[in-house]
């Protein structure tokens, strides 16, 4: 099966927020198996389990649960032309709306959702982190790199309404007090981060129609060659939308793409999966994260994972974890955040 994979140019900032801290990144890739010399490559695309088991190395070799935070630079160069597209926008709202759309540019691995409310709008980050947890650093690192980055080209100290990380509350708050600036909560449902409407309608002193015309052609034209052989990521969005409301057929998902259900089928063969692969993947990486979350009701995750029967989320969790939801989530809550 093909995998959910990260750009070399966002790779490249994470090991030079490592070599910040006085880590032998070049040593860490070699004990991980992930080639250093690949990071020279533009076209090269690290694995999503890779990612994270690089961060949870870093973690450990480091004692610091809050490395993430060594996210020292605007890590410009990470979002490519993609970073070009949102600041040459007329606003941060429809830089947010950009970066949405066009995220898979960067990483398959990610998914970022954007909520309007009326004096406000939240950015959902959501990482895939293949057949492994994804660690709170490498959250910790791309919320961070994003606050900065829309920071840095809006010329405005910005700061979040809120920000909500799924970890625990750490022993030491004061580490991300300083980085993000704004009102923490911990423990949360989702990481998720909150702008006032009025800082994000506010206009960019880097906005250009003629540029973000131009960029967002290229986007387009990039999307058109690389999303053909992406249709599993893709999929896997529709799932992620979808499960609340029960669980997704193929028919409804091949219909949100326009593509008809054989074509879907074939697509998704020449990527080595299948719909029910990719929606058993999606469920157990959703459960995952929503079995983390304490103040979730065993009720509730199941509802939002799609399962109509309680039972049946029950057979499923055994069948992911070889246990039940309730001792998954007392074994995974006990864990350390370096976990």
């Amino acid at each position: 099966m093909i995998g959910h994979t990260t750009s070399a140019a966002w790779m490249a900032g994470v090991v030079d927020a490592l070599a910040s801290q006085k880590l032998d990144v070049a040593g860490m890739f070699a004990e991980l198996g992930i080639s250093f010399a690949a990071l020279a490559d533009i076209d090269a695309r690290f694995p999503t389990e890779k990612v994270s088991a690089l961060w949870r190395l870093a973690a450990e070799r480091s004692r610091n649960p809050a490395i993430g935070l060594a996210a020292g630079t605007t890590q410009a160069a990470g979002f490519e032309v993609l970073g070009y597209a949102m600041m040459s926008s007329p606003n941060l709202l429809a830089g947010l709306d950009t970066l949405a759309r066009y995220l898979r540019m960067v990483t398959e691995a990610g998914l970022v959702r954007i909520e309007h409310e009326t004096d406000s709008s939240s950015v959902r980050f959501e990482l895939y982190g293949g057949g492994v947890p994804v660690p709170p650093q490498r959250y910790q690192f791309d919320f961070l790199c994003f606050l900065r980055f829309c920071r840095w080209f809006s010329g405005r100290s910005i700061r979040p309404l809120e920000v909500q990380l799924a970890e625990p509350s750490p022993d030491n708050v004061q580490p991300y007090a300083d980085a993000f600036e704004c009102p923490l909560h911990f423990g949360a449902a989702e990481y998720r981060m909150r702008f006032s409407r009025a800082d994000l309608v506010r206009p960019l002193p880097t906005a250009n129609e003629q540029l973000a015309e131009l960029h967002s052609r290229i986007l387009g034209e990039r999307m058109e060659r690389y999303g053909d052989s992406q249709v599993s990521q893709r999929v896997r969005e529709e799932i992620t939308k979808g499960l609340p409301r029960g669980e997704p057929r193929r028919e409804d998902i091949a219909r949100a793409l326009h593509l008809s259900e054989r074509t879907l089928q074939r697509r998704l063969q020449d990527e080595g999966t299948s719909f029910q692969e990719l929606l058993e993947d999606t469920r157990r990486d959703l459960a995952r994260r929503y079995l983390r979350q304490r103040q979730l009701p065993l009720a509730e995750a199941a509802y939002l994972l799609g399962f109509a029967e309680q039972s049946t989320f029950q057979r499923a969790c055994r069948r992911w974890f070889a246990t039940s939801p309730h001792k998954y989530r007392k074994q995974a809550t006990a864990q350390p955040a370096l976990a």
